[in-house]
């Protein structure tokens, strides 16, 4: 006879779960943006710049990032062309950040390798479970302070 299963500590604890299939996915897509010549956070930041220049403290603010971490993403994005600060032309103390004809370029290629990752990831579910899966993750206790990009 087996023992009864303690209903606190369950054979497969659902953080253990999560933690175990968020590694994987995030090693997939660290993979994907690796061949796409981009880190995590490169990629991020073209995707927010994607939508038209933007003020650079703006950004930090969505990117949810220190402005001196902020300055050292843009400083690797601009010596490889794929953005570019400028002076504000209305407040010379200020600068806005655009992505560049080769960010645009670099971001196709990582959206498709992403895509590609993401395909894989979640071939089994359906879209109807996609979007519930995404539903539940945005329920989920988390905070971007708590966050470890680990790059």
């Amino acid at each position: 006879m087996t023992a009864p299963q303690d209903p606190q500590h369950p054979p497969q604890r659902l953080g253990l779960l999560l933690a175990w299939h968020g590694s994987v996915t995030q090693t997939r897509m660290r993979k994907a943006l690796s061949a796409a010549g981009l880190t995590p956070r490169h990629a991020m930041t073209l995707t927010h710049l994607a939508g038209g220049p933007i003020g650079q403290r703006a950004l930090a603010e969505r990117l949810e990032v220190d402005p001196s971490v902020l300055v050292g993403i843009l400083n690797d994005l601009e010596g490889s062309g794929l953005a570019e600060r400028r002076r504000d032309p209305a407040d010379r103390r200020r600068h806005n950040v655009a992505i560049t004809e080769a960010g645009n370029e670099a971001l196709a290629k990582t959206n498709a390798a992403l895509d590609a990752a993401e395909l894989g990831v979640f071939a089994r579910l359906t879209g109807e479970e996609q979007e519930l899966l995404r539903r539940l993750l945005d329920r989920i206790d988390s905070h971007a302070e708590d966050f470890n990009c680990q790059e």
